[in-house]
């Protein structure tokens, strides 16, 4: 197995590469370094990867050099995170959408069929919900008085009852809410078109929220996790929004590298994009994160301080029934053991 993660310097890319080499695989990495997503972080000390190449995804000629080497590509080079305001706009349409085009046009030109990309939950915006009266159904959107008055939960667009979270199955409909979730979304689009006109495969893999060693820290792009670790380091609370009950599901980085390389292991159906869900199956709440980190660290509780983000959403949480039937993959990393695991691991940036 010849495989080119590009991305493959960056804080999930990086656990990919060293996962396929590990397993025996060749493997060259292409990252461009992008100071938002590294900070000043060195190139991973890969076990085994045969080349890194710094570089565009976007460099024609060397994307037609490298693709001549290898069979299968792991696509994890995007900008990532909420990002700060709608001036993002740019540097996330083309990291993540024009760079996944010239990606894919190369691909076909060389004759290389097999794609792993890395997706989100975030294609999904909010997440799944039940009303007592109406069933599953999309939540009203939500209003900014609410949040204000510390009025969390979604409600059913029917009668107005607060509605009840459920787990996100990959076929739900997809709303995103952010311009990083917009460009995810098109990078499935983009695959997917892709797919059907050559007769190629593609995995993408909804990554629910990863945490682990080698995450980005003191940066706006930075997810949650690191966000509060970032606090408790230099002594202060860990700072919760909303009510801290919004649910997620917190996965571990090892268990996201594993979902990969199973992926690339695991011919897709041909001319299609088959999306799964990589996530832990076990929901936490925000605060239970900030809690939990809280204590392993030894530093102070966190601070509930109310509001909301624009575009955040309530509750995504995942159903990991479909990765389970088709790639065997379920997590193994339980939150407290992660949890424990992240308050002493190396971060980057």
């Amino acid at each position: 197995m010849r495989v080119l993660v590009t991305g493959g310097a960056g804080f999930i890319g990086s656990h990919v590469a060293d996962a396929v080499a590990s397993s025996g695989g060749e493997v060259i990495v292409l990252d461009n370094l992008l100071p938002q997503a590294h900070g000043s972080a060195a190139i991973p000390g890969y076990a085994g990867v045969h080349r890194f190449v710094r570089g565009e995804v976007t460099n024609v000629p060397l994307l037609r050099e490298l693709l001549s080497e290898v069979d299968l590509v792991c696509h994890q080079a995007a900008v990532v995170g909420h990002g700060l305001d709608p001036s993002d706009a740019p540097l996330y349409a083309f990291n993540n959408d024009y760079g996944t085009a010239v990606l894919l046009a190369e691909m076909h030109a060389a004759g290389v069929r097999r794609l792993v990309l890395a997706s989100s939950m975030v294609v999904y915006g909010e997440g799944r919900y039940s009303c007592g009266l109406h069933g599953v159904v999309p939540p009203a959107p939500r209003k900014q008085s609410d949040v204000d008055a510390g009025r969390f939960e979604p409600d059913c667009p029917e009668c107005g009852q607060e509605l009840s979270s459920l787990l996100v199955p990959e076929d739900a409909p997809l709303r995103p809410q952010s311009i990083y979730a917009a460009t995810k979304l098109a990078q499935e689009n983009l695959a997917a078109a892709w797919a059907r006109q050559t007769g190629s495969a593609v995995w993408a893999l909804r990554y629910h929220n990863v945490y682990g060693p080698r995450m980005p820290q003191n940066t706006p792009y930075a997810g949650v996790a690191s966000l509060f670790r970032s606090a408790l380091e230099r002594g202060e609370a860990p700072t919760v929004l909303e009510d801290g009950r919004q649910r997620r599901d917190f996965v571990h980085v090892h268990d996201v590298a594993r979902a990969n390389l199973l992926a690339l292991q695991t011919p897709g159906p041909a001319g299609e994009l088959t999306a799964v869900n990589v996530c832990s199956g076990t929901p936490h709440t925000v605060g239970e994160l900030a809690v939990e980190l809280a204590r392993a660290c030894g530093g102070p509780e966190p601070r509930v301080v109310g509001g909301a983000r624009p575009a955040d959403v309530r509750h995504v949480v995942a159903d990991p029934a479909r990765a389970d039937k088709l790639l065997g993959f379920r997590a193994e990393m339980e939150f407290e053991a992660g949890i424990a695991s992240f308050a002493r691991a190396e971060l980057r940036g």
